[in-house]
């Protein structure tokens, strides 16, 4: 074949660059339904994790008992002190951990879309067993809360798996995060709703909502959502062929993964290190912040479920527009791959230390309220950086890839909650400002070194695979597939 790598490249550029964003009219373009009921996935999954840190609260409160002989004092439902606590609200990443790597393995042969239905299935049905298992003990709601994060874990790897049949290089940035807007999406809904529900009808409540909302969703997913474009009766012939010209030949069952060059990798462990460093300071608000807002800033369970949501909201607003902004930045030539996922991942991780320091000097809850919005928020801007650099770096390996990282970015999960547990213990301001200083550091460190080692460059040792899907899409347009259909808008 006689074209050079930089014809191939032009030639799927250009083809990319004539494909507008459908607007509001998503149903128009299938690969944005893809996207957001994708959104609406993580935003189960989220909403199915973020659930206990809000029961907890209730489940351990001080209530007044009257008794019989007129004797008044306060007990707690569930005995469960500060350390308890904290291995209970950590034993989901347990789980979560150990289907990172094989859950992206699994997704290239069996499918992604097959498989992120069935693991957001299993955590909702295991969710609906929740008051059940913490009624029989501590160990039996461990072991629950371990097996949804077994199931729940293969989701984030297939995702990209999905990615790789339905993303077109140029739009890559928008529409990974468009899906993962659902996770904080969940997080705003659920943490204000589980306060009402635990208010209104206990908390068991909200175990059973979110729980049949989840199998709800699974049963749209498997009806609207096909596994590849090509096996999706409702895609028009335009959009088909511009995928198809753009991705080439997806067909990764018969794949080869280069172990050893992925491991030794500079560029993967970047995004290992960066993907680690957020989720960090994610998980550490997802499980604490409920109890930081209710021991520190007194505020009451109802409220606290309304102003923990806050940062959450201002991210799930930030990320869709980082996705944006990232492929605004790259299809008008502006920034090139690389610096496009340093500049956005890099910008995030310091505004998210210089506020992370201010919550933790803050003299007032205003102040303290509004330094946590903007870590949070602004974080959302690594998420155009880290999450999509897999597809840049090695796009048929994308699922294991991120398998990978996000086995590493796990162990905030596991770790967090229990390091917090043990500091937090009186509970005092100093004891806090612990937290949030360690939470600071391994931010700046983990800018530091995405800044020295990422990059947006196909791989050498993704190269060979990636040369025969640019030939598969070349030899199509030799074949009579042109170019006019990408003249309209889907």
């Amino acid at each position: 074949m006689s074209e050079s790598k930089h014809d191939l490249e032009g030639h799927m550029e250009k083809n990319s660059s004539c494909i507008v964003s459908p607007g509001w009219k998503f149903w128009k373009m299938r690969r944005y339904v893809v996207a957001t009921m994708a959104f609406f996935g993580f935003f189960t999954i989220y909403a199915l994790r973020v659930n206990l840190s809000i029961a907890i609260v209730a489940m351990t409160e001080n209530k007044t008992v009257v008794y019989e002989n007129g004797t008044v004092t306060l007990e707690q439902e569930f005995p469960w002190d500060s350390v308890v606590q904290g291995y209970i609200l950590s034993s989901f990443f347990y789980g979560y951990i150990t289907t990172q790597l094989v859950g992206g393995w699994f997704a290239m042969r069996m499918g992604g879309k097959k498989l992120y239905g069935l693991g957001v299935a299993a955590t909702a049905v295991l969710t609906l067993m929740t008051p059940l298992a913490a009624n029989m003990g501590m160990f039996a709601l461990i072991f629950l809360r371990i097996l949804e994060g077994v199931f729940e874990g293969v989701t984030y790897p297939c995702i990209h798996a999905v990615w790789s049949h339905w993303a077109p290089p140029l739009e890559r940035s928008r529409l990974a995060t468009l899906a993962f807007t659902g996770s904080y999406a969940g997080t705003v809904v659920s943490m204000p709703a589980c306060a009402i529900l635990a208010e209104l009808f206990g908390w068991p409540s909200i175990f059973y909502v979110f729980g049949i909302f989840g199998l709800f969703w699974y049963s749209l997913w498997v009806v609207l959502i096909a596994e590849k474009p090509s096996e999706d009766p409702l895609i028009s012939d335009e959009e088909l062929r511009y995928i198809t010209q753009s991705l080439g030949d997806t067909n990764e069952k018969n794949i080869k993964y280069p172990w050893r060059s992925i491991v030794t990798s500079m560029p993967v462990w970047s995004i290992v290190v960066a993907h680690f460093s957020e989720n960090w300071g994610f998980y550490t608000l997802l499980t604490q912040l409920p109890k930081y807002m209710k021991d520190i800033l007194d505020f009451d369970l109802a409220k606290t479920g309304f102003m923990a949501a806050l940062p959450y909201l201002a991210m799930s607003i930030t990320l869709a527009l980082s996705g944006q902004l990232a492929d605004w930045f790259l299809v008008r030539g502006i920034l090139n791959v690389t610096q496009v996922r340093k500049f956005f991942n890099c910008g995030a991780f310091i505004a998210q230390t210089v506020f992370m320091m201010g919550t933790a000097y803050a003299t007032s809850t205003t102040v303290s309220v509004i330094c946590l919005i903007m870590a949070v928020g602004l974080g959302a801007f690594a998420w155009a950086g880290f999450s999509v650099n897999h597809l840049d770096i090695a796009p048929q390996h994308a699922s294991v890839l991120m398998g990978i990282g996000n086995t590493f970015a796990t162990l905030p999960g596991i770790v967090s909650p229990i390091l917090s547990g043990y500091v937090v213990t009186t509970p005092t301001k100093g004891e806090w400002q612990i937290v949030f200083f360690v939470t600071a550091g391994i931010y700046l460190f983990g800018c530091l070194f995405y800044w020295t080692f990422a990059s947006g460059e196909l791989q050498d040792w993704a190269k060979e695979s990636e040369t025969l899907k640019t030939r598969s899409a070349v030899n199509a347009d030799n074949k009579g597939m042109t170019n006019e259909g990408f003249q309209h808008e889907l």
